[in-house]
């Protein structure tokens, strides 16, 4: 059995998370943290213990799997790491240095980390599949939709896909940023060099949108997802199984999982 830490265990994920642990046959839900509800007991698992900091949860746990917030996880994080427990990220908001920091932590201490900007099956294949395009067309831009309340931008998903596009292919532009007229902040934020514009209105939940550009042409890949918590559920688990096969440092993308 993986005995396993839910850090965000009242959130919107976290709820479907600790039903589909109790429900399975290889996990076993060894603790949760949630500060809102500390001391009180789950509603899915009133025998686990609920604590107010990760620090206090860990004893005994083999994967701490994070839904918490962008101001938080890498402490977190970076906690588990040092008392030797493997770490699945699915917090937004966390940067490329961030990862680079976590990325030796784990290695010293010889555990690893899967992280994701986003655990649906399909949004990890939208990203591998804009990933196969990449080497051939160097022009791209990432669109990132979400609520009006997200208050990370750009999401773990367009972040995420804007670096590993940067890492598959160096990417070029017809006219640099430099040169441009007008409000440089209407042109998206650079990430990687890879610009990235972020929306955020009611009536989105998460969506990522990818377009690559040629003369005369152009190609979409975009992902969307509904109001529900439910498609992000199997890929945290997946990667919660994966992490214990003797994984060690940090692991970025669900889909590195699926192929």
């Amino acid at each position: 059995m993986i005995s396993v830490c839910v850090a965000g265990a009242t959130g919107w994920v976290g709820r479907a998370l600790i039903q589909a642990i109790v429900s399975s046959d290889d996990l076993d839900l060894k603790s949760a943290v949630a500060r809102s509800a500390a001391a009180g007991s789950l509603e899915e698992a009133p025998g686990v213990p609920i604590h107010a900091t990760v620090r206090a949860a860990l004893e005994g746990v083999d994967v701490l799997i994070d839904y918490t917030s962008h101001d938080v996880v890498k402490d977190h994080t970076l906690v588990a790491l040092e008392k030797g427990v493997n770490v699945v990220i699915g917090t937004s908001g966390l940067t490329g240095a961030d990862y680079d920091e976590i990325d030796v932590v784990a290695r010293k201490n010889g555990v690893g980390v899967v992280a994701a900007g986003n655990f649906s099956l399909t949004a990890a294949l939208a990203q591998a599949a804009a990933l196969l395009v990449a080497p051939f067309i160097t022009q791209a831009e990432v669109i990132d939709y979400a609520s009006s309340t997200k208050a990370d931008v750009p999401s773990g998903t367009a972040r995420e896909l804007a670096e590993r596009l940067a890492e598959a292919r160096p990417p070029t532009k017809d006219r640099t940023l430099d040169d441009t007229s007008g409000p440089i902040q209407a042109r998206g934020a650079a990430i990687d060099e890879v610009q990235v514009h972020s929306v955020r209105l009611p009536g989105f939940s998460v969506s990522t949108e990818v377009v690559f550009g040629l003369p005369h042409e152009r190609l979409t890949i975009r992902h969307d997802a509904d109001a529900s918590p439910e498609p992000y559920v199997d890929g945290t688990l997946l990667a919660v199984r994966k992490v214990m096969g003797g994984r060690v440092g940090l692991t970025r993308g669900l889909d590195t999982l699926l192929f």
